[in-house]
């Protein structure tokens, strides 16, 4: 009987299945946040991230400062 009830219903529709899975998030104690972050795939970022790596190669104190964004980094290249 169970199974019967289940094919009477009518399927989920995406917002209700993204509102039922938000409210379960919530009831854990989450909640949603949108994070805006540069684009890695655009043009400027990469004009960007060349001109640091530019800045840094010209600097007096490289290797210092390589050596404090090796420190503060989160995420280590595997070998």
């Amino acid at each position: 009987m169970a199974s019967d009830q289940k094919s009477n219903r009518r399927p989920l529709t995406s917002r209700e299945k993204v509102a039922a899975h938000r409210a379960r998030m919530r009831a854990q104690g989450l909640r949603p946040v949108t994070i805006w972050v540069p684009d890695p795939r655009a043009r400027e970022f990469s004009e960007e991230a060349k001109r640091q790596a530019k800045a840094i190669a010209a600097s007096a104190d490289e290797r210092a400062e390589i050596a404090f964004i090796e420190r503060i980094s989160w995420w280590k290249p595997s070998a």
